[in-house]
């Protein structure tokens, strides 16, 4: 018995998220399915990240335990022959035995991608949130100063999680615009559900002059979750990469 890491890359916008669920077509059923019927026995894939329905990833970490002969840097080949066009694994390779991606000390890092023009742009739609007001990113970039850090993330946490604590540790977070797009890049050690998204669409809220860059810290100190912004759509998030710790 050996253990297979996987770096996935995946279209969101057909799935039900990451993890596999009995009602609906998820990117971690299909790749089970796919890793079964090749290597002819059962697999289960334990995810890094598991991203929410329509979200987008460029680098999730997987691992599955298996007893193929088949040489873990070969595995990533024939996986993508069989995989649908809007999964594609990006490496494999055979790990430690006792490597967990969930469970390892790693930062991740989110992009959400905000197409901020007059008009939509149909290419755009999938991969981007669309909003026509104007949006000031030096008033976002202020507002993330606040968040960089250890704190009690609890105003931006979605309903229904399920944590023992809502504290997190937020690394970087950068907003930037290159033309109509601009781009919050958020990383941490760990993430709350929902909290990319949320924190998304609060900045939104600052970077449209609702609120100044200074509301951000009142925002934290509440830890309610009324006190923040909406949850920004699901289309414009997309899981960047995880770095792994030793």
């Amino acid at each position: 018995m050996k253990r297979i890491g996987l770096v996935v890359a995946y279209d969101g916008t057909n799935y039900c998220g990451w993890q596999t669920q009995p009602n609906g077509i998820t990117v971690q059923g299909v790749l089970n399915d796919t890793l079964s019927n090749l290597l002819g026995e059962k697999i289960e894939t334990i995810g890094a990240s598991r991203t929410d329905a329509g979200v987008h990833a460029l680098g999730n970490v997987a691992v599955f335990d298996t007893n193929t002969r088949i040489p873990g840097d070969k595995i990533s080949y024939a996986l993508n022959q069989r995989l649908p066009e809007d999964i594609r694994i990006q490496m494999s390779e055979e790990v430690e035995p006792d490597f967990h991606p969930r469970y390892c000390d790693s930062e991740k890092t989110y992009e959400y991608r905000i197409l901020n023009r007059k008009f939509p742009v149909p290419t755009e739609r999938l991969y981007s949130y669309f909003y026509h007001y104007k949006l000031d990113v030096d008033k976002m970039r202020e507002a993330t100063s606040y968040l960089i850090g250890r704190h009690d993330f609890a105003s931006f946490c979605g309903s229904g999680a399920q944590v023992k604590t809502t504290i997190r540790t937020v690394t970087g977070i950068e907003v930037f615009r290159d033309g109509d797009i601009v781009t919050i890049r958020v990383s941490g050690t760990g993430f709350l559900y929902n909290m990319v998204r949320i924190i998304s669409g609060t900045l939104i809220e600052i970077g449209n002059g609702q609120y100044p860059p200074e509301r951000m810290q009142k925002i934290l100190d509440a830890k309610d979750r009324s006190a923040a912004g909406p949850t920004a759509p699901a289309q414009g998030l997309t899981l960047m990469g995880i770095q792994f710790f030793d």
